[in-house]
């Protein structure tokens, strides 16, 4: 069985917890509710883990999809070093910036997601994972199928190539014998 990369899971969610804390937190500061303070660093600790997350990581095996735009954050997230692609700190980066996030409802939800991406994150951690850049590739993917000069021009099943219809330039040449006999039986 494959092995689970945990921190793509926890980039996603992080990347939806940013965005609901910051929600949250518009909430919590247009409607002045008591603590609105609280919902004001829900705003900039959204804002903050989603350009941190938006960046995806290089998966370990197969095809890695960057997301449109991911290459300027990318390099803003790598100009960090390990203190981003540790995966240790990020754990303990979201934990400490969602507990502010508990004194108010309208954060709530935030917080608790982002709690949730924290405990992913060092689960990603503990499996030895850490974050790799997706980089531009520098030389152009081969293509596969040189050796198919022209595509085939009759859909399947096709018959064997001695069985095929030949052209219609000399009628005598361009019938072939059907091998099968035909015959209505009575």
């Amino acid at each position: 069985m494959g092995k689970i990369e945990w921190a793509m899971w926890a980039n996603e969610q992080a990347l939806a917890a940013g965005l609901i804390y910051a929600t949250g937190g518009i909430v919590g500061v247009a409607g002045q509710f008591r603590g609105w303070q609280f919902a004001a660093f829900g705003i900039a600790a959204g804002v903050f883990v989603c350009l941190l997350e938006y960046p995806r990581s290089k998966r370990g095996k197969g095809t890695s999809v960057e997301r449109t735009g991911q290459y300027c954050f990318t390099v803003c997230v790598k100009a960090f070093g390990p203190l981003t692609r540790n995966y240790y700190v990020r754990a303990f980066l979201h934990a400490a910036l969602c507990v502010p996030g508990g004194f108010m409802l309208a954060t709530v939800l935030g917080c608790v997601c982002l709690g949730i991406a924290s405990l992913i994150y060092l689960s990603a951690a503990i499996h030895g994972e850490h974050w790799e850049p997706i980089l531009p590739r520098t030389e152009p993917p081969k293509r596969v199928g040189n050796s198919i000069k022209e595509p085939p021009q009759n859909p399947p099943p096709r018959p064997p190539p001695e069985l095929r219809r030949k052209k219609a330039d000399k009628l005598e040449t361009a019938a072939y014998d059907n091998p099968m006999s035909v015959t209505i039986n009575e």
